[in-house]
């Protein structure tokens, strides 16, 4: 009798605690979708640093949901239930729970971030997580709900004129006319068969929006053929005008690319939009597209599923990662990955004057500030595991001796206490050594360009040698170095004063004083660039980069409120009247 009622309590709990993770979940995704829902809202009024602050805000919600279902459970059960038969049985309840569930995506990660929490990321075990969904072989819940279907009948210019109209901004056009004749054109240019043959355009209802710009995306379904992504990005500068037109499926992939900040569309269903994008970027895998438009404690969950599936189709080594060694971090990949692993090493180099904590709190705010397509994404881990077999000693050996720490290493395991996972690229001095003339100038005039764009972000990067950015397939550069980033408006840019006497001039020190943030930018002509071929390159495109008066310049529009326009597509892609 007594285990009977033992019994009843404990299955009593059980169905508690799984109702009161999900309770926290739509919670979370609940005040996610508020602040989603405001994006309108702050494109129409122009409301600029409001867009920031909804972005750091929108990525806070899940750590604040996970602490609060955290504290309901704890103080629910105490320790009487922490065992591993009653976690099996809530995760079994809650997996029930998810049967009919629209969101059992985002849930069964909340699931995980909750169980993780509770044990402080220990006594993590696949069995008792949903590393694998329970449900991975239901489709995306109502996809065809999302989006809404343009019948092209002769004339492309009706159908976009349709599409605009549907789209319920408050804001007057500027000319709408001229818009539509001009988005018509581009659009024939690039997909001259959709007037040819039978098409119909498919678009997202709702808009996404990001920093100052609205996109509607759909796309061009033509018979006969894959479809083309439409994507139109609007501006609005008092009135609104279509700026660009863009049916390149390149193009869109770096629209959507990981140095990028996250999508605010307003979807109830994630996985709905997920599939739509997917069709349009089929390189791209669910880990980047949740991540994308702002899931991205899911696209974490994802992409760890991701790394699981290529473990079991590779045999390679971990080895540590190409490149000259960093004074923080220490980095190894797999060379069949497309990822790097990083973890922060015990003890910095004398000239990095800065503790663990400090290093990871740059790493939050590059996942909290807008990166305009300049800084790599980083999902971070606890207590990542690895095979220990997988390990090169070589790597094994390096990586006890620089972060003792935080590795545990055992007869077959490898386990690492903190470390991030990012996106792969080229190490951009590595790049150089092997690139034509005609690459070269490319890749130093897009580096000009991010460090330019960064600055404008209010980043000013601090070590910007060859070494701490990459290049990525589309040869575009980014930046993924971060213990020494700091605000812009923190620095202060200075012109080398000029010397009084012979002793001065001759100096090999600087005879002069020189503050913590002090930045003499008149140094970086030989400090960036050993070879005079690359510093002509620069100094071509970026001269006033090498002057404190250029940097002082982007300061003040900074301090004066201006946000700089940071436009993710190519030039040639924007309406004839822009180019």
């Amino acid at each position: 009798m007594e285990n009977a009622k033992e019994n009843a309590v404990e299955s009593t709990m059980v169905e508690l605690v799984a109702h009161t993770i999900l309770q926290g979940s739509d919670a979370m995704f609940g005040r996610f979708l508020d602040v989603t829902a405001g994006a309108q809202r702050r494109f129409e009024q122009q409301d600029w640093p409001a867009v920031h602050t909804a972005l750091k805000k929108r990525i806070s919600f899940y750590e604040q949901h996970v602490g609060l279902v955290t504290s309901q459970i704890e103080i629910m059960l105490g320790r009487k239930f922490a065992n591993r038969h009653f976690l099996m049985s809530v995760k079994q309840a809650y997996a029930e729970l998810l049967h009919d569930y629209p969101r059992y995506d985002i849930a069964e990660s909340f699931f995980n971030s909750v169980y993780c929490r509770i044990f402080q990321h220990r006594n993590i075990e696949h069995e008792k997580l949903f590393v694998h969904s329970a449900l991975q072989t239901r489709g995306p819940y109502l996809a065809n709900t999302i989006s809404k279907f343009y019948p092209v009948v002769g004339n492309i210019h009706t159908a976009l004129k349709r599409v605009i109209e549907d789209t319920p901004f408050q804001v007057k056009w500027e000319d709408l006319e001229r818009d539509l004749a001009a988005l018509a054109i581009s659009v024939l240019e690039q997909v001259p068969d959709c007037q040819e043959r039978e098409c119909t355009i498919e678009m997202v209802k709702e808009p996404f929006f990001r920093n100052k710009a609205a996109y509607l995306i759909g796309k061009i379904n033509i018979e006969g053929s894959e479809p083309y992504p439409l994507v139109i990005p609007i501006l609005n500068k008092g009135t609104l005008y279509v700026d660009a037109c863009i049916c390149s499926r390149e193009q869109i992939s770096i629209l959507f690319g990981f140095a990028r900040s996250y999508f605010m569309v307003y979807c109830a269903i994630p996985s709905a939009i997920v599939a739509f994008l997917g069709e349009l970027m089929p390189k791209k895998t669910l880990a980047e597209l949740y991540t994308a438009i702002g899931c991205q404690k899911h696209g974490k969950t994802e992409l760890f599923r991701e790394y699981l599936t290529h473990l079991d189709h590779s045999t390679d080594q971990f080895v540590a990662a190409p490149g000259i060694k960093g004074m923080v971090m220490a980095v190894f990949t797999l060379p069949s990955y497309g990822f790097v692993f990083k973890l922060i090493k015990d003890k910095f180099a004398p000239q990095k004057a800065m503790t663990h904590e400090m290093v990871k709190e740059k790493y939050k705010l590059v996942k909290e500030h807008d990166r305009v397509g300049r800084m790599a994404d980083t999902l971070e881990y606890r207590n990542f595991v690895f095979d220990r077999a997988r390990f090169s000693e070589a790597l094994l050996e390096e990586l006890l001796e620089v972060a003792p720490s935080i590795m545990k290493v055992t007869k077959d395991k490898v386990l690492i206490k903190h470390l991030y996972m990012e996106r792969r690229m080229t190490p951009l001095n590595l790049y150089l050594e092997r690139a034509s003339d005609a690459d070269k100038l490319e890749v130093i005039r897009d580096y000009g360009d991010a460090i330019r764009q960064l600055a404008q972000a209010n980043i000013f990067p601090g070590d910007m040698l060859l070494k701490n950015f990459g290049v990525t397939r589309h040869k575009r550069v980014i930046f993924y170095d971060y213990d020494e980033i700091s605000y812009m408006t923190e620095m202060n840019f200075r012109k080398i004063p000029i010397p009084r006497t012979p002793e001065q001039e001759m100096a090999s020190e600087p005879w002069y004083s020189v503050g913590a943030d002090d930045v003499f930018p008149e140094e970086f002509r030989t400090f960036l660039f050993a070879d005079p071929q690359l510093r002509a390159l620069f100094e071509e495109f970026h001269s006033d980069l090498l002057s404190a008066e250029g940097w002082q310049n982007i300061q003040s529009k900074i301090q004066d409120g201006q946000i700089a326009d940071v436009y993710p597509y190519k030039e040639n892609f924007r309406l004839s009247y822009f180019k």
